[in-house]
């Protein structure tokens, strides 16, 4: 089952996820600064903001997949092979 937050990135555009995903990261890098300075009431709060940094980059990465011709794909496949 998708969970909300995927489903609302799902439905916002290239520009909006990467939007976001810069004030997210700019948050992010405010809320460590904070919590090595004076601490955070949640410190939870970086791990939560860390994991949706993750599902915007995953989302961003998913649609240039998407959006690759058939070969930048093959070219794609041949990098995925040699690095195994």
């Amino acid at each position: 089952m998708a969970t909300k937050k995927y489903t609302e990135l799902t439905q916002m555009s290239i520009d909006e996820l990467q939007a976001t995903l810069e004030e997210t990261r700019t948050g992010y890098s405010k809320l460590k600064f904070d919590h090595s300075v004076s601490g955070l009431d949640n410190p939870k709060r970086l791990t939560e903001v860390r994991k949706d940094i993750a599902r915007l980059a995953t989302e961003v990465r998913r649609r240039e997949v998407e959006a690759m011709s058939a070969e930048e794909l093959a070219n794609r496949s041949r990098i995925r092979t040699r690095r195994k």
